[in-house]
């Protein structure tokens, strides 16, 4: 566990503003011993008006020296009482890769305005985008990205409504060509065709070598649990299947828990709903 702190304030902190904020991280006496920052709200962190996180993010790359220690950062933690995720302003991160060669860790949370830019970076082991809509420019950001250390990727795949505007085609690419060949733990999670995106990942490069398969959140159906159980069986090298929040059936759900050797967890069975005759099923994290 790195040793953490956490900078916040709210929209109630009149008079406060994101200065204030960057200013109290780099001023603060703990900071030379911190090896965790975590960003929450920022005031207004959905007035595209303002500059935001980008004046936290640029005021890391403009004082990197101070935070050469940290290991690990996490911009925008918050619930949707501070602020919904499809709501929060993010930023431009293309200038932190080389800012911040110690990295380890990176989350950032919400998809509006997000940028990488060309990532390189050779330390960083855990990426992890939580968002309620992923757009396919961020996916082939990370497709072409060169991370050599890369342990746990986790994304966030989301609905068109909320800022996924790709679709099969784009996750395929991303399981096709990118190289991350540490990686362990896979996540493509919070999808509306999470049927076919557990097919891709049965099919992708990375089976054979990750321990962890993520596939929660989204709407798997009995469709997908099915490929599951005929595909999990060649490789026994994974150890953990999370399946939590799902329409899977009860049926489905014992034979995936009786599979040997996996870990597998499917808490949070959820149903479809019904409108009329039409069938909806939806993901856990939209708006």
């Amino acid at each position: 566990m790195y040793k953490s702190k956490r900078f916040a304030y709210t929209y109630e902190d009149e008079g406060k503003n994101e200065e204030d904020l960057l200013k109290e991280i780099l001023e603060d006496p703990q900071l030379p011993d911190l090896e965790e920052i975590v960003i929450g709200p920022w005031g207004e962190c959905w007035d595209e008006t303002q500059e935001g996180l980008q004046v936290i993010v640029d005021g890391i790359v403009k004082n990197k020296e101070k935070f050469s220690q940290i290991k690990s950062l996490f911009f925008a933690d918050m619930d949707y009482e501070d602020c919904e995720v499809s709501w929060i302003i993010q930023a431009d991160y293309s200038k932190l890769w080389e800012a911040m060669p110690q990295l380890e860790k990176l989350v950032i949370k919400g998809s509006t305005e997000l940028e990488l830019g060309k990532i390189v970076h050779e330390n960083l082991k855990h990426l992890e985008i939580i968002c309620g809509g992923l757009p396919k420019d961020i996916i082939a950001s990370i497709q072409k990205a060169k991370l050599p250390s890369l342990e746990t990727l986790l994304l966030y795949i989301g609905i068109e409504d909320y800022g996924f505007d790709g679709d099969i085609t784009d996750i395929q690419g991303l399981l096709a060509e990118s190289d991350f060949p540490k990686l362990t733990y896979l996540g493509i999670t919070d999808s509306e065709i999470q049927d076919e995106i557990a097919e891709a990942v049965l099919d992708c490069k990375y089976m054979d070598r990750i321990t962890t398969l993520d596939l929660s959140m989204g709407t798997l159906t009995d469709k997908g649990g099915q490929m599951l159980l005929d595909k999990l069986p060649e490789y026994p090298n994974i150890k953990q299947l999370d399946l939590e929040y799902h329409f899977l059936s009860d049926d489905m759900m014992e034979k995936l828990e009786a599979l040997s050797g996996v870990q597998v967890n499917v808490e949070d069975q959820q149903e479809a709903d019904d409108y009329d005759g039409e069938i909806y099923y939806y993901p856990m994290l939209t708006e």
